[in-house]
């Protein structure tokens, strides 16, 4: 018996994968949910009602899903070039202090949409420049990008919870450690009236198109395509490999970055060291359950907003603990990644 790569991956293949690694997933974590003396089916019904049983519950969904979509087009745009991101949550930071810092003072006196831009440069910036490191690192000194992009969230975090303490702490927050708040005129519009929701959820889904009108009609988009499947095989027919990870690592980090910008310019207004529930993690999460498509992002992000903001819903009225949405995208990733082996690779007798 032995496994072989398949000559084409058919796009059923790639459709089907993540529905099955999903529905795995909910039925291996149905045998948790039993064990916690719940029907399986009692505990997903009130998830779903959490998430969609109510305009709030609905626009909540979406507020989770808003920043999820960046940060799983960063994880998706490296992971295609095979740049193995996984430090999207100091990314994340990065973006969303910069955008306070911006957001407070320096952009105050500027036109709305002027002042919007610098803040979305400067945290992409940020954020872009915490890869860029760890790439630099990888492509000069072979150092695993893994291990430094990993430890780098750590770092991030660190240096976030030194600012909101230090030269960025709100002096109103009576001692809390919260950063100073963007200007009000600065905040992103409500996109339902009396809700969360606002416009970054229409600003990360137009995001997912550029990034697929990159990837699938640009020069770059095929060279980062290319240096994915096979890098030697890229740079023996001119594909600059050094430059080509370097601007992957310079627009991944810049997505995370801006993620963290859109939340702090939306629900949030400031900047503390649980800004962020995770998002950076999930979104790599969210990009393997979307086979790496932008498009694919856009569901799959409202799915884990989906599972996140239900469980909280479906332990108050089981007593189920809502750690199971951990499990659960845990369980998942799992599934997606034994689901592309099969749909990658076909066994031989």
């Amino acid at each position: 018996m032995r496994i072989e790569r398949r000559d084409e991956v058919s796009v059923a293949a790639l459709i089907l994968a993540p529905l099955a690694a999903v529905l795995a997933a909910l039925i291996l974590c149905a045998g948790l949910i039993a064990m916690a003396g719940v029907s399986p089916l009692t505990a997903y019904a009130e998830m779903l009602r959490g998430a969609f049983g109510s305009r709030l519950a609905v626009t909540e969904t979406l507020t989770r899903a808003s920043p999820l979509i960046l940060t799983g087009l960063a994880a998706a745009v490296a992971f295609r070039a095979r740049l193995w991101n996984i430090g999207g949550e100091g990314q994340f930071y990065m973006g969303a202090l910069a955008a306070a810092a911006l957001g407070h003072s320096v952009v105050v006196g500027m036109p709305l949409p002027a002042a919007w831009a610098v803040i979305a440069g400067g945290a992409m910036a940020a954020g872009a420049v915490l890869l860029l490191i760890p790439a630099l690192l990888r492509l000069r000194f072979g150092v695993d990008e893994v291990v430094t992009t990993l430890l780098l969230n750590f770092v991030a975090l660190l240096f976030v919870g030194l600012m909101v303490e230090g030269v960025l702490k709100d002096p109103m927050a009576f001692g809390w450690p919260q950063s100073v708040p963007v200007a009000a005129r600065l905040r992103l519009p409500d996109l339902v009236p009396r809700s969360r929701l606002h416009v970054g959820l229409v600003l990360a889904v137009i995001v997912a198109g550029i990034i697929w009108l990159v990837q699938a009609r640009t020069v770059f988009g095929a060279e980062t395509r290319a240096a994915g499947l096979n890098p030697q095989a890229a740079a023996f027919a001119g594909v600059p490999i050094t430059a080509t990870l370097a601007k992957v690592a310079v627009l991944s980090g810049g997505l995370a970055g801006l993620a963290g910008a859109i939340e702090v310019l939306g629900p949030v207004g400031y900047v503390t060291t649980t800004l962020s529930p995770g998002f950076g993690y999930a979104g790599i999460v969210v990009a393997m359950l979307a086979a790496l498509h932008p498009a694919g992002v856009v569901a799959a992000s409202v799915f884990v907003a989906t599972i996140f903001v239900g469980a909280d819903a479906m332990s108050r009225a089981t007593g189920v603990p809502s750690f199971i949405a951990d499990v659960i995208m845990a369980v998942a990733l799992l599934s997606m990644l034994v689901a592309l082996l099969f749909a990658t690779y076909r066994v031989r007798t």
